[in-house]
C-alpha cells in the first residue's frame, strides 16, 4: 500500500513537471529565452564536470598551469556543444523534410519549428558563454579571429532563431563545428606531452579532411543553394539578407586562412616524422 502510494506521488511530480516543461519552458513566446538559459547552464554545468572528472582521471591535469586548466575545460564545453549542434544541423538540414523544396510550399527561408528554434537557442547560450570567458581571460583563450568569430555567429544564429528567417543556412553554417572536437583533441594531445605520437599524426589527417569537407566544401554548396534561391532570400528582412550572405563570406575567409596554417602544420609533422 505504501509503495502504492509512492508510485501515485511519483506519477503526480512527473506530470506536473511535463505539465511545466510543455506549458512554459517549451511554450512557443518562451522558447528563444529559455533554450538560451538552458544552454548557458549546459556549458556551466560541462565545465565543472570536466574539471572534477580531469582532477581524478588525469595525472597531467593538475600539473597544468591555471590558465592552461581554464582552457582544458573550456575545450571540453565547446566540444560537447560542437556534438550537440553538429549532430542537430545533419539532421535538419540532410534528413529532415522541414527544408525540402518538395514538401512545403512556404518559402525554404522562412520555415522553422519548434525543435529548430530550441536548438539554435542553446547554441546562443553557448556562444554567450563562450564569448564571456574569452573577454575575461583574453587573449588566453583566443585573440581578435575569435572574437570576431563569435560574434559573428551568436549575431547570425540569434536573428535566426528570433526571427525564424534563414534557418536553414544557419545549420548549414554549424556543421562546421564538425571539425572542433578534432580540433580540441589536437590541443589535449599537446597538453599531454604526446605531441609526438601516432594519435597526434591521425588527428591531424582527420582534423584536415573534416575542415576540407565541412568548412570549404560545404560553404561552396551553401552559397550554390543561396544562389538556386536567391529570389527567397530576398523576401527576408535586409538584415536577414546581409547576414545570409555577409556572414559566411567572412568565415569562409577566415576558413580558408586557418585551412592554409593547418596544411603547413600538417606538413610540418609529417616532414618530422620522415
Amino acid at each position: 500500500m505504501l509503495a502504492s502510494n509512492e508510485m501515485m506521488k511519483f506519477k503526480s511530480y512527473q506530470n506536473r513537471a511535463n505539465l511545466f516543461v510543455k506549458e512554459y519552458l517549451l511554450a512557443d513566446p518562451l522558447i528563444p529565452y529559455t533554450s538560451i538559459i538552458g544552454g548557458i547552464f549546459a556549458c556551466k554545468m560541462v565545465y565543472d564536470l570536466t574539471q572534477l572528472f580531469s582532477i581524478v582521471h588525469f595525472k597531467s591535469y593538475s600539473s597544468l598551469t591555471r590558465i592552461q586548466r581554464i582552457e582544458w575545460n573550456n575545450r571540453s564545453m565547446s566540444t560537447i556543444h560542437a556534438i550537440f549542434v553538429t549532430t542537430i544541423a545533419l539532421y535538419f538540414v540532410f534528413c529532415s523534410n522541414l527544408y525540402s523544396d518538395d514538401q512545403f510550399s512556404e518559402l525554404v527561408t522562412f520555415r522553422s519549428s519548434l525543435w529548430s528554434t530550441f536548438a539554435l537557442g542553446v547554441s546562443v547560450g553557448y556562444f554567450i558563454a563562450d564569448l564571456g570567458m574569452i573577454f575575461w581571460f583574453f587573449p588566453s583563450l583566443g585573440g581578435y579571429e575569435y572574437v570576431i568569430h563569435h560574434l559573428l555567429s551568436l549575431v547570425a544564429v540569434a536573428y535566426s532563431m528570433l526571427s525564424g528567417e534563414g534557418q536553414l543556412y544557419t545549420y548549414m553554417v554549424l556543421i562546421s563545428e564538425t571539425t572542433t572536437p578534432g580540433i580540441n583533441l589536437r590541443w589535449y594531445l599537446d597538453a599531454a606531452g604526446m605531441k609526438k605520437s601516432k594519435a597526434y599524426i591521425i588527428n591531424g589527417v582527420v582534423i584536415f579532411i573534416a575542415w576540407l569537407v565541412a568548412r570549404i566544401v560545404l560553404f561552396v554548396y551553401m552559397f550554390y543553394h543561396v544562389y538556386l534561391h536567391f529570389d527567397q532570400v530576398e523576401q527576408m528582412q535586409t538584415f536577414g539578407q546581409v547576414l545570409v550572405i555577409v556572414v559566411p563570406l567572412v568565415l569562409s575567409i577566415m576558413n580558408l586562412v586557418w585551412f592554409s596554417k593547418i596544411i603547413k602544420g600538417l606538413r610540418k609533422t609529417l616532414a618530422k616524422r620522415q
